[in-house]
């Protein structure tokens, strides 16, 4: 009897231990395509075809140059949110008084524009794939997005939605930049030695994949799930790097998808009135299965970042009001994806032209809310507690601060043109 009672006891222990690994291989998981899918939005597709239009193969380095950024900033707001086990604006008041209801009043305004922007997304994703009217299919994701947030196991609604759309995108960019024959030599030359180098495009693409709301929405996922502390560290890094590794990838493929489509002579409109650049790209690559193609991608990357910008900035409210459930936070991101759909139908300014300026935006954010948490893991190891702080890594974070400082000055003119041009 005793004999089986162990037993029982480690099978028990075995399948907790089984079901814990389990669960924190989907939270990572979730995470990663969270983040991945923010990033790749229909703000950053539309960007890609509007300035590999302008800049050609020269927009490789503006790509290279958001990676290496993206890998300084996630790799240290995943680290420190982890490890602190609260939330961003949480741990900004905690390390700075006040500076919490500042990056949370400057996220959710952000996510809030950024959101209208991938509504906007949506509707240009189901007008390239049917023609129906942007307006009305925008109209008709949100409510979707909505009914997501409104089920009764919309977490997991939430993450299984979120990961079968990132394959789904991947796998078409990928056929179209097949297609479309880019010249990859060209291409890798200027990502190292660019002809060009536009500060407005690099903040604008740094602002799109990781400015904002999307730099805390995967950490901010797995301080949902419970991955925290500094026992899930190794975890947390390796699911920071490969979120970082698949959005790299995704945007590389999409800039040759329309490189190859500009370097073969193709005029793309990026100026006019309703001009959906990468649209033309993708016609014109792969004729009308290229255009219904494109409408599935661009209609994937936008109802899973208006999910995520949803997602992320509501989890800032939770600094105004602590004590919020998860069903209350489920009501107040169904009331944001309204508030967004409701402006995305009163605003005139073109959805393709919203969405670069939109990258912007959350461009001149981001050097904000690195600071604060570069300053936290700098002077405050007593919030991770006392965790020792790799100095390479804050070493790597005060540099990619001041370069997105340096950035968002030089841009934030041309920036805000975007809105009168």
């Amino acid at each position: 009897m005793e004999q089986l009672s162990i037993s029982s006891t480690d099978g028990a222990s075995a399948a907790t231990s089984g079901m814990s690994v389990k669960s924190r291989r989907a939270a990572l998981t979730a995470a990663v395509f969270l983040m991945a899918t923010s990033a790749i939005g229909p703000g950053f597709i539309t960007q890609t075809a509007t300035f590999t239009t302008k800049l050609g193969a020269a927009f490789a380095f503006a790509i290279l140059s958001s990676i290496v950024i993206d890998f300084v900033v996630q790799l240290n707001i995943w680290r420190i949110v982890t490890l602190t086990r609260m939330r961003a604006s949480d741990l900004a008041n905690a390390a700075i008084p006040g500076a919490g209801y500042l990056l949370a009043v400057l996220v959710i305004v952000g996510g809030l524009f950024f959101n209208i922007g991938n509504i906007g997304g949506t509707g240009l994703g189901i007008n390239a794939m049917i023609g129906l009217d942007p307006k009305i299919g925008g109209a008709i994701s949100a409510v979707l997005s909505i009914g997501i947030f409104l089920s009764k196991r919309a977490g997991m609604a939430v993450d299984r939605f979120i990961i079968f759309a990132g394959i789904l995108m991947i796998a078409l960019t990928l056929y179209v930049a097949i297609v479309s024959a880019p010249p990859v030599g060209e291409a890798l030359f200027q990502t190292f030695l660019p002809a060009t180098v536009d500060f407005a495009t690099i903040t604008t693409i740094v602002g799109g994949t990781v400015g904002g709301y999307i730099t805390y929405s995967g950490a901010h996922r797995l301080l949902d799930k419970g991955t925290v502390g500094i026992e899930n560290l190794g975890a947390v890094n390796r699911a920071a790097l490969t979120g970082i590794a698949v959005t790299g990838i995704m945007r590389y493929v999409l800039f040759l998808a329309v490189l190859g489509v500009v370097a073969s002579g193709v005029v793309i409109d990026v100026t006019g009135k309703g001009a959906n650049p990468a649209a033309q790209a993708f016609e014109a690559a792969a004729g009308t299965l290229g255009m219904r193609i494109f409408g599935i991608i661009l209609w994937a990357a936008a109802i899973t970042s208006v999910i995520g910008a949803a997602y992320t900035s509501v989890s800032f409210i939770t600094i105004f009001k602590q004590d919020l459930s998860e069903r209350a936070r489920n009501i107040a991101t169904v009331i944001f994806i309204a508030v967004s759909l409701f402006f995305y139908v009163v605003i005139t300014t073109p959805p393709a032209q919203m969405l670069v300026f939109v990258g912007g935006l959350n461009g001149l954010i981001l050097p904000i809310g690195l600071s604060i948490f570069i300053y936290a893991a700098w002077a405050r190891s007593d919030l991770m507690g006392g965790y020792r702080y790799p100095r390479w890594l804050l070493v790597l974070g005060v540099l990619a601060c001041l370069l997105t400082w340096y950035m968002g000055y030089k841009s934030i003119g041309p920036i805000f043109a975007l809105l009168a041009a």
